[in-house]
């Protein structure tokens, strides 16, 4: 039998900044193998209804690199139960601003009774990708 504590956690990854590295970290320190879900292209269009600067495939490629990562998988959708049924992950990390949201509580719900224990890791305040983009929009309108 599998001891090895595992552990996913999600993302877009656009962009990526010091707020995404803490999160993958932090989420490392606590399981034996960590599987990272990068959201496909199509996902993001169709919940932020927006195209990543950064395509799928570099996203991929990025989150690949860290040596906190284990694995890295497509996040087709936002079922996070559908993902323990292929991944069997024990816990599952996010960022602590999701806390008490309404979707993340009927996450907590849906993998109770399979054992996951959901962490929410301290969000890094004063980064985020959309803040990216703003300070590059304004740099290029400045020239």
């Amino acid at each position: 039998m599998d001891d090895r504590i595992i552990g996913y956690t999600t993302g877009v990854y656009d962009m990526f900044h010091i707020g995404h590295l803490n999160v993958i970290e932090r989420a490392k320190e606590q399981c034996d193998y960590l599987i990272v879900g990068v959201s496909t292209d199509e996902l993001v269009r169709h919940e932020k209804n927006k195209i990543p600067v950064i395509p799928y495939e570099e996203r991929v490629a990025i989150v690949s690199a860290l040596r906190a990562v284990d694995e890295v998988v497509p996040q087709v959708d936002k079922n996070k139960l559908e993902a323990w049924k292929r991944l069997h992950f024990n816990k599952m990390f996010v960022g602590s601003d999701w806390k008490g949201t309404p979707e993340w509580k009927k996450f907590e719900r849906e993998l109770k009774p399979y054992g996951v224990e959901i962490i929410y890791l301290p969000h890094t305040d004063g980064i985020s990708s959309t803040q990216l983009l703003t300070v590059i929009k304004g740099k290029l309108n400045e020239k």
